[in-house]
């Protein structure tokens, strides 16, 4: 079975990193001492404090597994060229219906933060820019209908 890559920018792996690095040190020794807390209270039948350690426990672990697990498998691609839409490029569009603008980091899949305007070059957005020039416009298929978004600037 082929492993899978995650594209990711330089500055998106070295967030990575840097999460991983937090959850290794500095969340593993709150949980540790979240569990000591909790097992001091008594008996861990019935202890809600002590299941509510092991359930954050384990959470952090799994996301320290999937941390690791794309950073092994992290493929580095940054912005190519300026002239065209790429990963690691900031573009601005103007939504042609509304004029509404919004600027958009294209990022890996492991990076995308929409909320703070880093979409994945696989979201139906980040795969209608990729490879448009400014002043080109994009038809981007949405469970709304149909956007079309004018490229106004490339960065």
């Amino acid at each position: 079975m082929a492993t899978k890559q995650f594209k990711m920018t330089a500055a998106g792996k070295a967030e990575l990193e840097k999460e991983l690095d937090y959850l290794k040190t500095e969340g593993r020794i709150d949980i540790a001492e979240k569990l000591k807390v909790a097992r001091s209270y008594g008996d861990l039948s019935e202890n809600s404090e002590y299941d509510e350690a092991k359930s954050e426990q384990a959470k952090i672990e799994a996301r320290i597994s999937e941390l690791e697990y794309q950073l092994d498998n992290a493929v580095i691609i940054d912005a190519a060229s300026s002239d065209t839409v790429s990963m690691g490029t900031k573009v601005t569009v103007i939504r042609k219906k509304d004029n509404v603008e919004a600027t958009y980091e294209i990022v890996g899949f492991a990076q995308s933060d929409p909320a703070s305007g880093k979409i994945s070059d696989e979201s139906p957005v980040g795969k209608a820019l990729m490879g448009a020039k400014v002043g080109e416009t994009v038809v981007v298929e949405a469970p709304i209908g149909n956007l079309e978004l004018e490229i106004k600037t490339i960065d």
